[in-house]
């Protein structure tokens, strides 16, 4: 997720998360979270802290329930809501992504041995792939749909993105939980870890444009 969508979350956004909170309760952090997965402007790190500062608060009731915000409940609903935007995420990879690319991915660079490659790399690594990447923000979404283009067992993705969900979204609840009115720290601080990883990602795909795309089509100008 791009750094800058935290700023979201000041204004009608964030009061539309309150808003559904108070209407669904565990319902809405799934949606949220399930929103977030699938690459749409809505992060988990500021949502699941929110949820956090409800469960500690003590006062916030919790509407499916009627009593007071539990951490699990939480921590659960937001974990169910990765693993179903994920899966969203992959089969827009599967169905979408991957015939996108096999007719149209050499004007990318990206050949039919590149998905060879990666549909190999997922049927090795696929669990650890689907597992850390959800702990990593911004790679994340882009793991899941990733998985989706290989083609890799469903079963096992789901698997291993609930498992991998898991103990992020129970991080993120903790500390919306300790920080209480402070939650919004949370976003401060993984903000800065954000920026590092998209330029590290806007490094790797200018390289990978450049070598792949730029200089064949150079050498094959000069051989002309």
């Amino acid at each position: 997720m791009l750094p800058a969508v935290f700023d979201f979350l000041n204004g009608p956004v964030r009061d539309l998360v309150t808003q559904i909170y108070q209407a669904v309760g565990y319902v809405g952090v799934a949606f949220w979270v399930a929103l977030e997965s699938v690459i749409i402007p809505i992060p988990a790190e500021l949502v699941l802290p929110f949820a956090g500062f409800l469960v500690g608060d003590g006062v916030a009731i919790e509407p499916l329930t009627g009593q007071a915000w539990s951490y699990w409940l939480v921590v659960l609903a937001g974990t169910i809501g990765a693993t179903v935007g994920a899966l969203v995420a992959y089969a827009v990879g599967a169905w979408g992504g991957r015939p996108i690319l096999e007719r149209w991915g050499r004007y990318l660079g990206i050949s039919a041995a590149d998905l060879d490659r990666a549909d190999a790399f997922f049927a090795r690594h696929g669990e650890a792939a689907s597992f850390f990447g959800r702990m990593i923000p911004v790679i994340r979404s882009l793991v899941s749909f990733a998985a989706g283009v290989a083609r890799m067992p469903v079963g096992r993705f789901t698997l291993f993105t609930f498992l991998g969900s898991l103990p992020f979204t129970a991080l993120l609840v903790f500390a919306g939980v300790q920080l209480g009115a402070n939650w919004e720290e949370v976003g401060g601080i993984l903000k800065r870890f954000e920026y590092a990883i998209v330029a590290v990602l806007a490094v790797i795909a200018l390289a990978w444009i450049w070598f792949r795309v730029i200089k064949p089509r150079r050498s094959g100008d000069a051989g002309a």
